[in-house]
């Protein structure tokens, strides 16, 4: 389909606002008459509170208020489950709120006229805890006799899936040879540019509104009116500028304590967290533990995957089972087998709670699967491009869950397409690539590893995906403007100008003509979540929808002319409890990479050197901020693979600054990155769009495993590869001196 705006770089609606520091973040943000809020954050990892001694807090010139469970009306929230109470503490609407299940826990909330008196005022409160019995790795909590965090969760596990395909046994016995392999990964801190902000007021129309950075406009509403005890209509969300998100916004922060202070005093509210406060008191990357096992003949066809799966969701549920979902569905990398096997848990623990983050449980997956398959590849003495093609799943395949793919599969092509650029030949059915150069000295070697994987667009799993635009043309004989109004936030990936472009090319007018009225729980209905690579997608389809709709009521003579519609994606199901297959998702992207290193064997230093990433994206909508993404994603997934190594020790956490938890500077990325963007149309996109933000974060860490075996013949099996992780590797293998 020809477009004349969608397929353009354009620049970003916002640019002039950020480039001038004119655009307000919810930090920036201030009214007359407004008080500060600081919180108290618990600090045992779980305990129960006898008491909650506030009378000097109370008694701090300055204080207006100290707010505890016993003032919360319904004191639970949580995106999926309600399981985790707005605030800890005696006097609580919510059993078992009097107990506390992570430092990351919020026990009283200080309002005052200053910053500096709420803060000051804090620390005047005291607590009294009884400790209670502890877990923080999610095997032992598994076990029988393990301190219960949740009555409704037997051995502490939140959900156990599995997955039985074909005969496993069988699919052993078929194969001729066998590799196993135990793949950790770490915590990650998302780390975003502005820590977590909010202002919150009485609005004109007497509703409480909340002005914060988040995902999910009407599920933060959702969440506020829960547990506020208060109606739609009384409770209004808006979101201003976004410093950033990664998933680390999807679940709440600030958003109900602030509600709840503005509705208990009637007055505007501020808070901002410092970088200390936000690290602790948001959720990270799950870990995981990933077990597997895999089948191949002597020719490269795969024959069975047996792989167990155990994640860490720390102390609340947030989205914990649908990143296990979908790790589920990359445990296994995207090749066929005829045989598989999968058991995966999520584990409640003391930790810190786990939850969304770029990929979504993609790179934990890939991270095992790909390390798998790199090292079935070097034990058959095949290419690992080769390897891939011979078992990639294609269009009309079933994956392991008894279904294919959505229609639009492109898997082989992107790996192709990434094997060439980067240097790889084909002859016939065979793939080569000539090993790099190495250093004239002896202490650096240089490798290449290849990598591979797929995204699935939403939720999914049989959740409802939904998306509502209004489009309202103005004018006379002519459109002279076009404002569209859409909840979907615009968290620094660019989606506002995404969003005026498909607005225009929908409408058939320039897109200077197009005015996005955006993020606003009084001015449009849901758009879900801005995560799982799923806005453009469903915002795409919303737009265009009320695009039709306004166009005809314009043809009508109606003036303004309004379109109101919401897009329903198509329908998938949830694994079987006995089998676990399911049709899970409704569209995917596709990702390969390929990535260069050079190695220092005494230093245990890796630098970057090249990296191709090819990416399907069905469309480029605005190509030049699908490369920003691309690019985006590999310096965050090079933080993951190499640099970032956050701690807890009995919950609690060590690598508090960004001093301490090292996150990539510019001398620390790769020095160069190819970005390849494919176009195979998806079927059911927006001008043949796919989501493609979190591609291409997830073959990125096992390529760069597999590069540093290639250049010193060590693998390794969990992340982050640190150099003194490197270095003891090495020695042992009598690397280095």
């Amino acid at each position: 389909m020809a477009t004349r705006i969608v397929g353009q770089s354009m620049q970003r609606v916002d640019a002039w606002g950020k480039v001038t520091g004119k655009t307000l973040y919810p930090g920036d943000l201030e009214m007359d008459g407004m008080l500060h809020m600081k919180i108290l954050f618990s600090e045992r990892a779980h305990a129960r509170i006898l008491s909650i001694d506030t009378t000097d807090a109370e008694a701090y010139p300055g204080v207006v208020a100290v707010l505890t469970a016993k003032d919360v009306p319904v004191n639970e929230y949580g995106l999926g489950i309600p399981d985790q109470p707005v605030l800890c503490g005696p006097g609580s609407s919510k059993e078992g709120a009097d107990i506390v299940r992570t430092t990351m826990d919020q026990i009283a909330c200080v309002i005052a006229e200053t910053e500096e008196a709420a803060a000051r005022a804090r620390d005047l409160i005291r607590v009294e805890y009884e400790d209670l019995p502890a877990v923080f790795d999610p095997i032992e909590a598994m076990q029988d006799g393990a301190p219960q965090l949740h009555a409704d969760a037997k051995n502490n596990i939140l959900v156990h899936y599995k997955v039985r395909t074909g005969d496993i046994e069988e699919g052993f016995a078929d194969a001729d040879i066998v590799i196993e392999g135990t793949y950790r990964t770490s915590w990650q801190e998302h780390a975003y540019l502005q820590p977590e902000a909010g202002l919150s007021y009485i609005d004109e129309e007497g509703r409480v509104t909340v002005e914060v950075a988040g995902q999910w406009t009407h599920k933060d509403q959702q969440q506020i009116c829960h547990a506020l005890d208060l109606p739609p209509e009384k409770v209004r969300v808006i979101y201003p500028a976004i410093g950033g998100a990664f998933g680390g916004r999807e679940d709440m922060s600030v958003q109900i304590v602030l509600a709840l202070a503005t509705w208990k005093l009637g007055r505007p509210v501020k808070i901002i967290w410092s970088r200390e406060e936000s690290i602790r008191g948001h959720h990270k990357r799950h870990p995981y533990i990933i077990e597997a096992k895999w089948g191949a003949k002597r020719d490269g066809t795969l024959t069975a995957a047996k792989v167990r799966i155990i994640s860490d969701a720390g102390a609340y549920a947030y989205t914990s089972t649908k990143v296990l979902g979908n790790a589920v569905m990359m445990c296994v990398g995207p090749y066929y087998f005829p045989n598989v096997h999968v058991d995966a848990y999520t584990v409640y623990t003391n930790n810190i709670p786990t939850g969304a983050f770029r990929g979504f449980g993609g790179p934990q997956g890939a991270f095992a699967a790909e390390n798998q398959m790199n090292k079935l590849a070097a034990a058959l003495g095949m290419d690992p491009v080769e390897l891939r093609l011979k078992n990639v799943l294609r269009e009309g395949v079933p994956t392991h869950v008894g279904t294919p793919l959505s229609p639009g599969v492109s898997m082989p092509e992107v790996i192709e397409e990434c094997a060439r650029r980067a240097g790889w030949r084909q002859e016939g059915e065979n793939w080569r690539r000539e090993k790099p150069p190495q250093p004239e000295n002896g202490v650096k070697r240089r490798g290449i590893g290849f990598g591979a994987g797929f995204k699935n667009v939403g939720f999914s799993f049989g959740a409802p995906e939904t998306a509502n635009a209004i489009i309202e043309l103005r004018g006379g004989a002519e459109i002279e403007e076009v404002i569209l109004y859409h909840a979907g936030a615009d968290v620094g990936q660019g989606a506002h100008t995404v969003f005026a472009q498909m607005a225009a090319e929908a409408v058939g007018v320039p897109v200077e003509k197009v005015r996005v009225v955006a993020s606003d729980t009084a001015t449009v209905g849901s758009s879900g979540s801005v995560s799982a690579s799923r806005m453009t997608f469903m915002a795409g389809n919303s737009i265009r929808g009320a695009a039709e709709k306004a166009l005809e009521a314009w043809r009508n003579e109606e003036r303004p002319a309004i379109g109101n519609y919401t897009y329903h994606a198509p329908k998938t199901s949830m694994f079987d409890p006995e089998t676990g297959h399911c049709y899970p998702n409704f569209s995917y992207g596709y990702v390969a990479q390929a990535v260069e290193v050079e190695v220092d064997v005494e230093t245990g230093f890796v630098e970057v050197l090249n990296v191709v990433c090819a990416d399907d994206v069905g469309k480029a909508i605005n190509p030049q901020q699908v490369e920003g993404q691309i690019e985006g994603a590999i310096v965050q997934a090079h933080g993951y693979a190499l640099m970032e190594d956050f701690q807890m020790r009995d919950g609690h956490v060590l690598t508090q600054h960004l001093s301490t938890y090292l996150i990539p500077g510019v001398l620390d990325v790769p020095r160069h990155v190819e970005s390849v963007i494919l176009e195979y149309a998806e079927p059911n996109g927006p001008f043949g769009a796919r989501g493609m933000a979190e591609m291409p974060f997830i073959p990125y860490t096992p390529a760069v495993a597999a590069a540093i075996y290639d250049a010193t013949g060590v693998w390794f099996d969990s992340q982050p590869m640190t150099p003194q992780r490197l270095v003891e590797a090495f020695r042992k293998a009598g690397l280095g001196n």
